[in-house]
């Protein structure tokens, strides 16, 4: 199970991520995100992490050519367009620029189910309030679940991983708000338990 840390800005827990078995850390660049790291945090969960585990920019508001431009200044591995403020011509522009790019966003906003359709290579569902920690109906995957690689987020935690895994079944998980102790405070513990119950599903 590919497992992916997410709001992360220390790194203290990037290390605890990455030890406990997280394949990739995502840091967000939102402007208006309880969970926006600065160029320093960013870089430094970078360092953290390199070699050990995927380093993901996470953006849903910044043009997608600055935003590559950024990820690649800042030595992340992969650029996560996140949510409607993108087309798939900004997919095709960012990679340009950053080989790796993901694909995010919410059933509500009806888009296509087709890991890799905009170019992307990974697609990504989210909750309609990326970061919010709500969980969202999984029956609306029943009949068109992605195939391939696709994570799952949206109200994930420790004590609810693995059921979301088992039924819709996805590549990979992705959570956020689920390890923290408020809004962007992040739990070591949290992370662990999270990990552990990946590991354990």
């Amino acid at each position: 199970m590919y497992v992916k840390i997410c709001g992360l800005r220390t790194a203290e827990h990037a290390r605890v991520a990455v030890e406990a078995g997280a394949s990739a850390v995502g840091v967000v660049m939102n402007r208006t995100s309880v969970r926006r790291a600065t160029e320093d945090e960013a870089r430094a969960v970078v360092e953290a992490t390199r070699g050990a585990a995927d380093s993901v920019l996470v953006v849903n508001d910044m043009d997608a050519v600055d935003a590559a431009a950024l990820a690649v200044r800042l030595g992340f591995d992969v650029l996560q367009l996140h949510g409607p403020a993108y087309a798939e011509q900004d997919f095709a522009a960012a990679s340009r620029f950053i080989e790796r790019v993901w694909r995010a966003t919410s059933l509500d906003h009806d888009p296509p189910l087709q890991v890799g359709a905009w170019g992307e290579e990974v697609l990504l569902l989210d909750a309609p309030r990326p970061g919010s920690g709500e969980r969202w109906d999984l029956s609306a995957l029943a009949d068109r679940a992605p195939q391939g690689r696709w994570m799952i987020a949206g109200g994930l935690a420790p004590s609810t991983v693995a059921e979301v895994v088992a039924t819709v079944r996805p590549w990979g998980v992705d959570v956020s708000s689920g390890v923290e102790t408020s809004p962007g405070e992040k739990s070591a513990e949290l992370i662990g338990d999270f990990l552990a119950a990946c590991q354990t599903r």
